[in-house]
């Protein structure tokens, strides 16, 4: 029995040190937000969270996404609303709270209430107390009472106009916020019905009579459900443009969900056909393999008609830190095959990051897209170049050829590539990293902008290109850029900086990645390739970039990007959805580790 309390003794005192350690000191920086009142802080230098990290704010009642049976009772009669009204509001509650909270410091006077996994407290946020707030804004309650009814009144109107469903990917259906069968699988979240998937299908069961409901349709023709949010519905341009002796294609992730390696895509059958109608030879410079199978297929194919293959790829001296895993099925068609891995190995940190391959040396392609499932299948964002021009080919070759006698990144030799080549009326310039100063070409091509640049990128952490962005938002450029989610957790991103100097920046809220390093400049430049907007991607790792001077490649990518920006909602202007999370369309459902934290789906915390 003295043991028994003696170890009752102990967790309590453990339970009041975790608390401790993670109140002890003024200001924590908020890392998640979980609800309007409980959110997650930093206690150290990891980005992850502890249940001695999460923070119950004290002494408000909200409205949340997730009411309880006692709340929907007791407030619903008083205010004379629905659970769907309160589910609503709790969507609004949860964008603000985000919108404020996210990645901002607070500081918390810590309350004698503890529950697992919550540590109350109070909560200063600017010097001002964020239960004030909450109330203030209409969204909270004290002691029975809307903090601010007329704020109240505003959010409601706005929450009934949102047209909110509940999108469960296991079924590929949405449903009313009432309905009982909207939230059987994990992989469920709440959102406009205008962002739902067009691949969706409405919920038989909760949607049969409303659809079908005189009143409803009225209801419909009242509101414009897309008055808060900047989505006109764009439509989708074409996925494929060509100028002459340029083709570009894109790949759509707003579509596509889940990656698969049928080759069903655009993409993938297009590289297919290239394999299928080489003649010569067929030379590649690729980060990585990751098996399609119809692509492996047709390289056998090639092989077998006498078609000569040479292979580059990235290897690390660890080769199980390789990312691609599947190099060797293509190695043992080449006729050879040479990896960055007899670089210097000080060097062994930079990467073989092209995605370049050359057919007959007559033709060319290359862009973002990475050979792997993800990236053929059109999961990932990407653009894609090819290029018919044997002098084109010719100086891909000159760098191809450097790096398959062994020598990678910074051994290699300037060659004199970047004159400006003409074909017809489109004119190209290409360069090569880390040997052309890529980045001082695409900072030469900012300061001439005068209406626009339109950025969707992987991640931008390059310095000169992130001031000369500011730079031209200034002197009055409109300046968009999308970012992909992980990129928020890189090290050294500008988004911030970009943000606090006026850019439009939204983070993507879609299970893939946008993997894109593109810029559209005035429908005039596309700025394309394999290099990230990064000092890595400039001054180490083996990248090609290829600027294509063409108003219609450019307007048509320009017509791209705004339909990916329609198709984020603006409140990813504020605060940054996460990679794996109910954030991002799909990313709870697609088999896919997006965040690269080594859970999957059911398994990650923010897919429960």
């Amino acid at each position: 029995m003295k043991n028994f309390f003696v170890t009752l003794l102990l967790l309590a005192l453990l339970g009041g040190f975790s608390t401790f350690v993670v109140l002890n000191s003024r200001y924590k920086n908020v890392i998640l937000v979980l609800s309007p009142v409980k959110f997650s802080v930093e206690a150290g230098k990891t980005k992850t969270v502890g249940a001695d990290e999460v923070i119950c704010v004290e002494g408000v009642e909200v409205f949340s996404l997730e009411p309880s049976e006692d709340f929907v009772s007791k407030y619903s009669k008083k205010y004379n609303i629905s659970k769907s009204d309160i589910i609503s509001l709790g969507y609004l509650a949860q964008d603000y709270a985000q919108s404020i909270l996210t990645n901002e410091k607070v500081i918390l006077k810590p309350s004698k209430n503890y529950e697992s996994g919550c540590n109350f407290a109070k909560v200063k946020l600017n010097g001002v107390d964020y239960s004030e707030l909450l109330l203030g804004n209409g969204f909270g309650i004290k002691d029975g009472e809307i903090g601010n009814i007329e704020k109240f009144k505003a959010n409601l109107a706005k929450a009934r106009k949102l047209n909110l469903v509940i999108l469960n990917h296991h079924s590929n259906k949405y449903h009313t916020l009432v309905c009982p069968y909207g939230k059987i699988a994990h992989d469920t979240v709440i959102l406009p019905q205008n962002q739902v998937p067009k691949s969706a299908k409405p919920c038989h069961y909760c949607h049969k009579t409303k659809f079908k409901n005189r009143k409803f349709s009225k209801f419909k023709k009242k509101f414009n459900y897309r008055e808060n949010f900047d989505d006109s519905n764009i439509p989708q341009p074409p996925l494929v443009v060509t100028d002459g002796s340029i083709q570009v294609m894109y790949t759509d992730f707003t579509k596509k969900l889940r990656p698969t390696k049928d080759c069903s895509s655009q993409v993938c059958k297009a590289f297919v056909n290239l394999v299928d109608n080489s003649k010569n030879s067929i030379d590649i410079a690729i980060y990585g393999y990751d098996e399609v199978p119809a692509l492996t297929e047709a390289l056998k194919r090639a092989h077998s008609r006498g078609v000569q293959i040479r292979f580059v790829y990235d290897e690390k001296y660890d080769i199980n830190q390789t990312y691609y895993k599947n190099n060797e099925i293509i190695s043992k068609l080449a006729q050879k095959s040479v990896s960055d891995r007899t670089e210097l190995k000080t060097q062994s940190n930079f990467l073989m990051h092209n995605k370049f391959v050359i057919f007959d040396k007559a033709k060319v392609w290359t862009g973002s897209m990475n050979f792997s499932s993800t990236g053929l299948s059109g999961y990932d964002v990407n653009d894609i170049v090819i290029v018919n021009s044997k002098v084109v080919a010719d100086i891909y070759e000159k760098e191809f050829e450097q790096m398959l006698n062994g020598k990678f990144h910074t051994r290699k030799t300037k060659l004199s590539t970047n004159e400006r080549i003409k074909l017809g009326d489109t004119e190209v310039e290409i360069y090569f990293s880390p040997q052309d100063n890529t980045s001082r070409r695409i900072v030469q091509i900012i300061k001439g902008a005068k209406q626009y640049i339109y950025v969707p990128a992987f991640l931008i952490t390059h310095a000169n290109i992130a001031e000369e962005l500011i730079n031209a938002k200034h002197r009055g450029v409109d300046v968009r850029v999308i970012i992909d989610a992980n990129s928020i957790e890189t090290k050294n991103s500008k988004y911030k900086y970009l943000r606090q100097n006026g850019i439009l920046l939204k983070t993507e809220n879609y299970a893939g990645k946008l993997h894109s390093k593109t810029m559209i400049i005035d429908d005039e430049y596309l700025i394309t390739g394999s290099m990230n907007f990064s000092n890595s991607g400039a001054n180490k790792n083996d990248e090609n970039t290829i600027i294509i001077k063409s108003s219609k490649i450019a307007k048509n990518n320009k017509a791209f990007f705004l339909y990916l920006w329609t198709k984020i909602p603006n409140k990813y202007l504020k605060y940054n959805a996460k990679a794996e999370s109910k954030d991002s369309l799909g990313s709870c459902s697609d088999g896919i580790d997006n965040n690269f934290n080594g859970k999957i789906d059911s398994a990650e915390p923010l897919c429960r």
